[in-house]
């Protein structure tokens, strides 16, 4: 299977974790997870106050969207990938973003928006899961945005396909690894908030 831009490489044992042994093409697996997004997504909406801001209910929301797929979803990575935190430092890394969220919330440290696009983008770098990561921390900065702060989710997408291979999966990705340098400019410009730099 040819991985799209940004996507993360699986290896060998990951691979083995795939309900769907017919699966040849990234194509399929596409269409298989996003069936299983959208009924994990039909439970999330069935929960009425989710602790967002918790390990068990960011691991449960991953196991929902993408446990039909995958044997081990909602479990944390254990292999190095070439992208994220070592494995081993993944619960304590999450463990420093989820205060550091709850802070911002508290003291309004950001507006909503900046705080959560500051979250998207740490937890995309800690890099949780073997595969998923990019979708499931773009719901839960939703969730974020939504039960958290009061206001509307971003718009990901601007009208496209985020998932395939394109310029604003491109300006999504860029922004990411720009914002991995501490540079947040080209996110929030891709989220359309150019006054919060």
């Amino acid at each position: 299977m040819t991985e799209p831009d940004g996507a993360t490489e699986l290896d060998a044992d990951e691979k083995t974790g795939l309900r769907f042994k017919h699966v040849t093409t990234r194509g399929q697996l596409d269409q298989l997870e996003q069936a299983n997004i959208q009924e994990g997504l039909q439970w999330l909406s069935r929960k009425k106050h989710p602790e967002i801001l918790d390990e068990g209910f960011i691991r449960e929301l991953h196991k929902r969207l993408f446990g039909k797929v995958w044997k081990w979803a909602g479990s944390f990575r254990q292999t190095e990938k070439n992208i994220g935190v070592d494995p081993r430092q993944i619960p304590v890394q999450l463990r420093v973003l989820l205060d550091d969220v709850r802070y911002w919330a508290e003291y309004r440290t950001y507006s909503p928006q900046e705080a959560c696009l500051r979250f998207h983008h740490r937890l995309v770098h800690i890099h949780l899961f073997p595969n998923g990561n990019g979708r499931h921390a773009r719901i839960l900065t939703d969730m974020l945005m939504s039960k958290v702060f009061n206001d509307p989710p971003l718009d990901w997408s601007g009208g496209h396909d985020l998932q395939s291979m394109g310029e604003r999966r491109q300006a999504y990705i860029q922004a990411l690894r720009k914002a991995d340098q501490r540079d947040y400019s080209a996110l929030f410009e891709f989220a359309g908030l150019e006054g919060d730099k």
